[in-house]
């Protein structure tokens, strides 16, 4: 971490966790998921705010728990209720893996959770932060945690400069994390710590004149804050072009459920191509998965863009009349357009639904 700032000494600890717990009193966030101790609001929360803003997950955490108020009901649930829950949230595989470890809590810990670090380290989709924000947040034990924001806030302390995605890079910041997390109440400076890097210690511009260790903070004192930490690496974004196929028999459309290792896994999306254009109507003949479909002209109803990963996807959403069913095949249905709000969708196949229910006839 530099020869400076190599650890925080004890003081220096003192230092830290007495102005940042009287801040945190006075400027904490407001937040659902705060309200209350229980170690499995606690894990769905942590769980939900992976990789996803805070903003994104206030009302889907409501929702959630609303329908599922405890483990045993999310045990209990289909995974399609699950995964239509988790809508908006992205990253489906943590709704699965969400859902396994709740059916792993019921069966073999009497719907108790690990009292643990490594207990909780070895349910699905628990990795070291989220292990480290339960233990302390729910059962009140000294374990550090770091994420984007408290990552930002230790290395600004410690002058920690190399970006996320260097080799090992966290590794001295989750030594940092662990000696100077307190035994007195380590989640309240836990999330002091993450509401510090979100309200104060942000990315570009931080406020230090209102940072609470602006005094201890190696970064302040040298005038780095701006190049600590370091920016990761971005990678380059993929163009794609596809189309959407709305076929369409009646009052029914053909949908289809996301496979085994592709984008949106177990969520129900409309058919896509690569072909756009005048070679749709034979791409969709020939296609393994819709062939024999066969359809009338192709009308266009549309388009859309999305984002996932690095890839940048434009859709061309296409209408057809079927004239032919096509196969019948696992994962294929024809649904009442009028019911298709029942299903566990992608995002970008909610807004073709809408681009379809203007074309269907009432």
């Amino acid at each position: 971490m530099g020869r400076r700032t190599s650890s925080l000494d004890a003081n220096r600890l003192q230092a830290i966790g007495r102005p940042l717990l009287a801040w945190y009193s006075r400027a904490k966030r407001d937040l659902p998921w705060r309200r209350s101790r229980d170690p499995y609001a606690v894990w769905v929360s942590e769980i939900m705010l992976q990789q996803t803003q805070v903003e994104r997950v206030r009302d889907s955490f409501v929702r959630f728990m609303a329908a599922f108020p405890d483990v045993h009901t999310l045990a209990n649930a289909t995974e399609d209720e699950v995964l239509r829950l988790w809508e908006g949230l992205g990253y489906y595989r943590r709704a699965r893996q969400l859902h396994a470890a709740a059916k792993q809590i019921v069966v073999r810990h009497a719907g108790l959770f690990p009292r643990s670090v490594d207990g909780l380290l070895e349910l699905p989709g628990i990795g070291r932060y989220t292990a480290g924000a339960i233990a302390s947040i729910a059962m009140n034990i000294s374990a550090p945690i770091l994420e984007a924001n408290s990552r930002r806030v230790l290395a600004r302390l410690a002058a920690h400069a190399a970006p996320p995605d260097a080799g090992g890079a966290d590794a001295a910041l989750w030594t940092l994390a662990a000696a100077i997390v307190p035994r007195r109440h380590p989640g309240r400076f836990n999330q002091a710590l993450m509401d510090l890097g979100a309200m104060v210690c942000t990315p570009r511009q931080p406020r230090c004149t209102a940072c609470p260790l602006a005094a201890c903070c190696a970064a302040h004192q040298q005038g780095r804050e701006a190049e600590i930490p370091g920016r990761p690496r971005r990678r380059a974004t993929e163009s794609i072009r596809e189309s959407a196929i709305v076929a369409r028999i009646g009052d029914r459309v053909l949908v289809l459920r996301r496979g085994p290792g592709e984008w949106w896994e177990g969520l129900w999306d409309f058919p896509r191509l690569s072909a756009v254009g005048r070679g749709l109507s034979p791409a969709i003949e020939r296609s393994p998965l819709l062939g024999p479909l066969r359809c009338g002209p192709p009308q266009r109803l549309g388009s859309l863009t999305h984002s996932v990963t690095h890839h940048r996807i434009a859709v061309a959403v296409v209408g057809c009349e079927a004239v032919r069913r096509g196969r019948r095949a696992a994962g294929l249905a024809w649904v009442p357009l009028a019911k298709i709000g029942r299903l566990a969708m992608t995002s970008p196949g909610r807004r073709i639904a809408k681009l379809a229910a203007e074309w269907l006839p009432e």
